[in-house]
């Protein structure tokens, strides 16, 4: 398979790779107690690399994003990307206690306009503000076409069965719209071992017709996660956050076989179109499950 044979859908890139934020946003963000452990962890070697103080670390990702949705979309195109989704990325900080990275509706509204049908919008969800964000679910999808929404039980130390998650399972059953949340550990000092990809098993039984992608591959509890989507019939997973090259066997394998396939989605989480994209179509995998997995599953389960 070449590159650009398959008009692909990235299931979970990042509002900042359409230039949405600023240089000032950036450097707030990156303020964080959270940000800065993670740059000098996580990409420690990267900074190294680049030469980048910690307290600039936020340029590493910076630097992967484009300046406009116009010239995220002239990527899309030389790569054969054909949609690319976006959501509002509430993260929020156990140090600080308050949101480490969120964007407000009406910025993800303006991204989706200026993608003219190539920008799929999604929700986000704060469990301390349910009303508030029950409510801004309701208007996206309705009002604004949304598809779906993501969120990070891992920052507010919740497992994915936890009551304060029920009122948006509930909501997304009724608006007809998969729930997407992280599985697995976090780059950042959050809690990890409620975001084990086991905690959906109950999930899926309470809410059988909910629709439930378990992002980030769940490692390092990769066995839970292949689980969870081999088990229950209204559970997907996508590969975001880990570029393909890296990700483990047991992962390549269950993508090549005849549930993977069919069940898991291609996605970025903003770590570079091209590359990811790229590394992607190298995999040691049948052609016509790669294109499942980088474009018709997504069309299927998440309606497009």
């Amino acid at each position: 398979m070449e590159l650009t044979d398959v008009k692909a859908i990235d299931t979970m890139c990042r509002a900042g790779y359409a230039g949405i934020v600023t240089e000032g946003e950036w450097k707030e963000m990156w303020t964080f107690y959270e940000s800065q452990a993670c740059v000098k962890g996580t990409f420690g070697g990267v900074l190294k690399k680049l030469g980048v103080p910690a307290e600039d670390g936020w340029k590493v990702v910076a630097s992967q994003y484009k300046p406009s949705v116009d010239e995220m979309i002239k990527e899309m195109d030389a790569i054969g990307v054909e949609k690319a989704f976006v959501d509002q990325q509430y993260i929020w900080s156990r140090r600080e206690n308050k949101l480490a990275t969120g964007f407000e509706l009406n910025r993800i509204v303006e991204i989706v306009q200026k993608g003219k049908g190539r920008i799929v919008g999604g929700a986000g969800y704060n469990p301390l503000r349910i009303e508030e964000s029950i409510k801004d679910l309701e208007k996206a999808v309705k009002e604004h076409g949304f598809k779906y929404v993501w969120f990070h039980p891992n920052s507010f130390g919740l497992k994915a069965s936890d009551a304060k998650c029920y009122p948006l399972y509930a909501k997304c059953v009724e608006l007809g719209i998969p729930v997407t949340f992280q599985t697995g550990h976090s780059a950042e000092p959050l809690p990890s071992e409620v975001g084990r990809p086991m905690y959906a098993d109950e999930v899926a039984m309470d809410f059988p017709n909910l629709v439930m992608v378990l992002t980030h591959t769940g490692w390092p509890w990769i066995n839970e996660w292949i689980s969870m989507i081999w088990r229950h019939p209204n559970v997907y997973g996508n590969i975001g956050a880990y570029y393909p090259s890296g990700l483990h066997k047991p992962t390549v394998d269950f993508m090549d076989g005849p549930i993977g396939r069919t069940k898991v989605f291609w996605a970025t989480n903003g770590f570079g179109l091209t590359r990811c994209k790229k590394e992607f179509v190298e995999l040691p995998l049948k052609d016509d499950n790669k294109k499942k997995i980088l474009r018709d599953n997504a069309i299927n389960i998440f309606k497009l």
